[in-house]
């Protein structure tokens, strides 16, 4: 074996530990980061859920006619379940005319 400095594996020297004050800090500003964050994105979510949030409160002013309603029909239903049908298909093809006038008229 040959003492050839140039073959031998370079030393290495690791970077010092920083302090425990330093660690201190890196952690505290990525935890505030990590909040920031998702603040940044709690944010988001609820401009994002806005429009389905509208329609549930919207739909929940109405709770107490729409179980009424359903009431009325369920009873009529007992009573002559043909007219149900009847009424219920019109029902469904009102919406979906209303649904096609308001895209046209977009």
């Amino acid at each position: 074996m040959s003492a050839d400095p140039m073959s031998r594996p370079p030393v290495r020297r690791e970077a010092p530990e920083p302090s425990r004050t330093e660690r201190k800090a890196q952690l505290e500003a990525r935890i505030e980061q990590q909040r920031i964050d998702i603040l940044v994105e709690a944010s988001r979510y609820r401009e994002a859920s806005r429009p389905i949030d509208e329609g549930w409160q919207t739909l929940m002013r109405f709770k107490a006619p729409l179980y009424a309603l359903g009431g009325v029909l369920l009873l009529k239903s007992a009573r002559h379940p043909n007219s149900l049908l009847r009424v219920v298909k019109r029902l469904a093809a009102g919406g979906l005319l209303l649904r096609r006038a308001r895209r046209i008229l977009r």
